[in-house]
């Protein structure tokens, strides 16, 4: 099983973004030494003060004068922000920044009508999901110089490196959007630290739908990564405790509490107390939000999971307060999967 990240830039306890995207910098290094395939960042907005992670197009940029080998992307993009052109010249500068390794994440979310006024977003366009697969279906085209030459956009061109083209990945958590990625012969990964439930169905209408050859940039089977919550430790109850941060934050979220991460203590206090380990067996449909373990117990839960849904490649999301904890939890990770 192949492991990748995925970072959300959080900005430490009295720290700024400048602190955030250093630590960033620090883990696709760290990613990189040892082996995982791919280090992604994440575009979230209006939440600078807890996740300095707003603009993925810059900060891919700075990473890959960091980094060598590892492939980097967007996890995701939000097309419903940008014109399909504008997404594919900077895939295309990056990919000239990072030749052959660049992947272009594409997804969608709204966030508050404040920060979608600001960005110019229209929340009640008349089909999004039309509306959406248009504009991927634009950014593959602009990418593979797919335009035929009369039509309105031949003669537009984007950087490129003169090696393979950005490889473009539709995001979702939804049936609806794994569906759309298998019409367009895409590659899927399906977010299940967001709805974990819909995993399965999810992946299932990705291959019930898969048209082989849709563009230029598709594929000629069905290629999906799931994407999780995790945190690995030496042992299955210090993971646990480490899990709490994560656990707490998804209740504040319930509670329309967004963007915060606290600190192990303060999660321990607000969920009454330490999170039970995750269970080393899963029972058939189980599909929890966030898991924990020692490496062992995280390589077993890994792949039930994976498994499950029939992929080979796993994507880490970690909500941790301590970004030392999160650096030993990729170390230990590896050891227990055996990248590296």
């Amino acid at each position: 099983m192949d492991l990748s990240v995925v970072d959300l830039s959080p900005v430490p306890d009295g720290g700024t973004a400048t602190d955030a995207y250093a630590n960033t910098v620090k883990a696709a290094r760290q990613a990189e030494d040892l082996g995982f395939s791919r280090f992604w960042v994440a575009e979230h907005h209006a939440m600078a003060d807890t996740l300095a992670g707003t603009t993925p197009e810059v900060l891919l940029g700075h990473l890959a004068a960091e980094t060598e080998s590892i492939r980097l992307g967007s996890g995701a993009v939000l097309l419903n922000h940008y014109s399909p052109f504008k997404v594919a010249e900077v895939f295309g500068a990056l990919d000239g920044l990072a030749p052959g390794r660049v992947d272009a994440g594409l997804g969608r979310a709204n966030g508050s009508p404040a920060a979608d006024h600001a960005l110019g977003t229209d929340r009640h366009v008349q089909n999004p999901d039309e509306d959406h697969r248009e504009k991927i279906e634009a950014v593959v085209n602009h990418l593979y110089d797919d335009y035929p030459d009369e039509h309105a956009y031949g003669d537009l061109t984007i950087p490129r490196s003169g090696g393979d083209v950005p490889t473009p990945w539709v995001l979702g958590s939804s049936p609806s959007s794994a569906a759309l990625a298998g019409e367009l012969g895409l590659r899927y990964c399906f977010a299940a630290f967001i709805r974990p439930e819909y995993a399965e169905p999810a992946f299932e209408q990705y291959r019930e739908h898969f048209q082989p050859g849709r563009l230029s940039g598709s594929i000629s089977e069905p290629t999906g990564m799931l994407a999780m919550n995790a945190i690995c430790a030496e042992t299955d109850e210090q993971a646990a405790r480490l899990r709490a941060s994560a656990e707490a934050t998804y209740k504040r979220l319930q509670r329309g509490v967004v963007g915060t991460r606290p600190s192990v203590e303060d999660a321990i206090d607000e969920l009454g107390g330490v999170p039970e380990p995750t269970p080393t067996t899963l029972d058939a449909g189980e599909w929890p939000r966030a898991i924990s373990g020692s490496p062992d117990t995280l390589d077993g839960l890994l792949t039930q999971l994976a498994d499950r849904v029939a992929v080979n490649e796993v994507m880490i999301q970690q909500v941790v307060a301590d970004h030392d904890d999160g650096l030993r939890s990729h170390e230990l990770l590896a050891e227990g999967v055996g990248i590296n």
